[in-house]
C-alpha cells in the first residue's frame, strides 16, 4: 500500500497522523487501525451511532493520502448495487445502431461480445475499490444488509478479487484497507467477524470530547466546549431514544457559535436543543427533567 502508510511505524504515529485531520483516536482504536494496516486485515468497528466509526475511515484516507471508496449498506442491497451492473439502455442503443448499420443482418456472437465490454460496465463501490487500489474501503452499516449480502462480501474480502463472467477475473493489485462499521441493529455473523480485527468504539470521555470540539471548531472557547461536552455526557446517561453522538455535539457547538453565544445557559439550551436531540420524545423528557439540571452537568 502506498500513500503515506510507509511513515506509520507505530500506533502512536497513526494517532498523530489522524490528529492532523482533526480525528482524535484513543489508544485502543489507533492500535486496532494500525494492526489492520500492517496485517492486511479488515477492521470491524462496532458501537453506538455517533461514536466516530464512519469518520475514522475518512480520517484514515486523509491521513494516509489515499482515496476513500464508500459503500453504504441498506436493507435489500445486492451485488448489482455494490459490485457492478451493465448499462442496459446504452447496450440497447448500441445494438440498434449495429442493426441499422448492418441493415438487420447481424453476427449474433460478435454483437454479444461488443455489448459486454468495459464501455458498458457500471462500476459500483466494491469493484472500484479493487480497481483503484490502494484505497480505503468503507463498508458502512453492514448490520443493515441481509445474510446473503454478508456472505457475498465475505468471499470478496477473502480473495480481494471478483470474476465477471464476460470479462474474467479482476483482482486488486494492492488490497484495500477495509473498514466495516455496525451500529449493532443486528448481530453480524461470526464468519465475517473472524476475518476482521474487532474494536468496540465508545463515546469519548469528557476530556477527549472537549479536545475534539476545539480541534474541529478552531476558536471555540474551552469553557463553552466543556459546558457542551458535560451537557452531552449527561444526555447520554439518560434513557433516550437516540443518545447524541459527537456529530450532535459539534452541531450544538456550531449552533451556539452561529448565535454568537459564549455561554450555554437555560434559555439558549431550550432554543437549540433540536441541534443535539432528534426525537420529540427525547426533547420532552429532557425538558421535563429540567434544563437547569442539564446545564449544571
Amino acid at each position: 500500500m502506498t500513500g503515506d502508510v510507509a511513515r506509520i511505524d507505530s500506533p502512536e504515529d497513526l494517532t498523530a497522523a489522524l490528529g492532523t485531520t482533526g480525528y482524535l483516536a484513543d489508544e485502543g482504536l489507533a492500535t486496532a487501525a494500525f494492526l489492520a494496516m500492517r496485517m492486511g486485515r479488515p477492521l470491524f468497528c462496532e458501537g453506538e451511532p455517533g461514536t466516530g466509526k464512519t469518520s475514522l475511515a475518512a480520517a484514515l484516507a486523509q491521513a494516509l493520502e489515499l482515496p476513500m471508496v464508500r459503500l453504504q449498506c441498506h436493507e435489500g442491497i445486492d451485488a448489482s448495487q455494490a459490485l457492478y451492473d451493465w448499462d442496459f439502455p446504452r447496450q440497447l442503443l448500441h445494438l440498434r445502431s449495429l442493426e441499422a448499420a448492418s441493415e438487420g443482418v447481424l453476427d449474433a456472437d460478435a454483437a454479444e461480445r461488443s455489448l459486454y465490454t468495459e464501455r458498458y460496465l457500471l462500476v459500483r463501490p466494491l469493484l472500484r475499490a479493487l480497481t483503484e487500489s490502494p484505497c480505503v474501503l468503507l463498508v458502512d452499516e453492514i448490520d443493515r444488509a441481509d445474510d446473503e449480502f454478508e456472505a457475498f462480501l465475505l468471499q470478496l474480502l477473502d480473495e480481494n478479487a471478483v470474476t465477471i463472467p464476460e470479462l474474467g477475473e479482476i483482482r486488486a493489485e494492492v488490497p484495500p484497507l477495509v473498514v466495516l462499521t455496525s451500529n449493532r441493529t443486528r448481530e453480524v455473523h461470526d464468519a465475517l467477524k473472524r476475518r476482521c480485527l474487532y474494536h468496540w468504539v465508545e463515546h469519548p470521555d469528557l476530556e477527549r470530547e472537549v479536545a475534539i470540539l476545539q480541534r474541529r471548531l478552531p476558536g471555540l472557547g474551552h469553557s463553552l466546549a466543556e459546558q457542551i461536552s458535560r451537557a452531552v455526557q449527561s444526555l447520554r446517561a439518560q434513557d433516550l431514544l437516540k443518545p447524541p453522538g459527537v456529530a450532535e455535539s459539534l452541531d450544538w457547538a456550531r449552533a451556539l457559535r452561529t448565535l454568537d453565544r459564549d455561554v450555554l445557559d437555560v434559555a439558549t439550551a431550550a432554543a437549540t436543543l433540536g441541534a443535539v436531540l432528534k426525537y420529540r420524545e427525547d426533547i420532552d423528557r429532557v425538558t421535563r427533567a429540567g434544563l437547569e439540571q442539564l446545564i449544571a452537568g
